[in-house]
């Protein structure tokens, strides 16, 4: 954990979060890293983890065995070098455990070996959040399996736990010289999270929203004001909607906004689609409403190509250390090639763009491609 300096901090550079999508180091990636999971598999599709990396090698070419940890992250960590965010946060979509018990009813199930924890540490993941459709997919041993092993990689997580306070509970950051972060993390069952999987007082689970009314409202406000202090920057992770389709529902947009309003969220960091969404930024606040996949094993998987689930972005909103507004946004795309992330050519930069401001357009946003290739936000 970061120690803040003493002081104020009137003149401090902008505090920048490194945020992106589902992180699924599960099944086929989990297959090429150096401590492959059991590969039996209990889908319709197929039987054997090995199955989707021989998928991706019809599509792409053959792939490696028993790769560097750092492999599947590719390009990216020289983006993340570059950049150097205060603060690095994933929605990590795997359970990581040697767990059996998978969950029968849901048709895929993602783990990853704890031998291959080094494939988060190598990017300097500080925030795993977890309130998503997949950490239980290995049982209540999965899940704690998971909140172990990333504890003890000093991984911080926030939206599941061992019991309902622990999954609201906030990962905290301090930054040195910039203040104080806090992430909380929430699903809702249109992301395909099931009912039974919400944490209680005496249950392991998700911090998982019934709707999106008023009262979630209430209950997001209430976990905030209770940990919030003056100066921090809240983040809020929300897993919600379907994995395709850019439309985004007036009852999201509401949601978002009075999250804004009411309980006072410097940020709304949406995620479940399998490629990025337009971003709205709502009195100086961003809203991604969907952040897409950065890492999966779908390569060879037919079907959707017009969404292009291939193309990645990390985000980088910068804010403001005294007022929590943003002061600058900053979008570096990736390209989902072999099981690693790579820079996407020109002409894919430009799609992006393009679907970006089309679907930026209704918030008023845009972006626009620097001489760096990254796209840089408008609001």
């Amino acid at each position: 954990m970061r120690v803040s300096a003493s002081g104020s901090l009137a003149g401090a550079a902008p505090l920048r979060v490194f945020l992106c999508g589902d992180v699924m180091t599960g099944r086929g990636i989990d297959q090429i890293l150096p401590h492959p999971s059991a590969p039996r598999l209990y889908e319709p599709y197929a039987v054997h983890a090995g199955d989707y990396v021989a998928l991706a090698e019809r599509r792409n070419g053959p792939l490696p065995r028993s790769v560097a940890y750092d492999y599947i992250w590719g390009e990216a960590l020289a983006i993340l070098e570059r950049t150097t965010p205060d603060l690095r946060v994933i929605n990590l979509e795997t359970a990581i455990t040697t767990s059996e018990a998978f969950w029968s009813a849901k048709g895929i199930n993602y783990r990853m070996h704890p031998g291959n924890i080094r494939s988060l540490t190598v990017a300097g993941i500080d925030c795993c959040v977890l309130a998503n459709n997949h950490v239980l997919d290995w049982g209540y041993a999965g899940l704690n399996d998971t909140l172990e092993v990333l504890h003890a990689a000093d991984i911080q997580t926030t939206g599941a736990g061992r019991t309902l306070t622990e999954a609201e509970t906030p990962a905290t950051f301090e930054v040195a010289g910039k203040g104080r972060v806090r992430v909380f993390a929430f699903g809702h069952g249109s992301s395909g999270i099931p009912p039974s999987w919400a944490a209680s007082d005496n249950r392991a689970g998700v911090a998982l929203l019934d709707n999106l009314s008023a009262k979630a409202v209430q209950r997001i406000t209430e976990q905030v004001h209770l940990h919030r202090r003056p100066g921090d920057i809240v983040i809020v992770s929300i897993h919600w909607g379907g994995n395709w389709g850019y439309a985004v529902s007036q009852e999201h947009r509401q949601f978002a906004h009075q999250l804004i309003d009411e309980a006072g969220v410097d940020v709304v960091y949406g995620h479940s689609s399998h490629h990025p969404k337009g971003i709205e930024v709502y009195r100086e606040k961003p809203i991604m409403y969907g952040c897409g996949d950065l890492l999966n094993d779908y390569e060879g998987i037919s079907g959707y190509e017009e969404y292009r689930d291939d193309l990645s972005l990390m985000y980088f909103p910068a804010f403001s250390p005294t007022s929590g507004t943003l002061v600058g946004f900053e979008l570096v795309p990736t390209l989902i090639r072999n099981f690693r992330l790579n820079i996407p050519p020109t002409e894919d930069l430009l799609w992006l763009e393009a679907m970006l401001n089309r679907e930026g357009r209704q918030f008023e946003t845009g972006v626009s491609l620097t001489d760096r290739h990254t796209l840089e936000l408008h609001w």
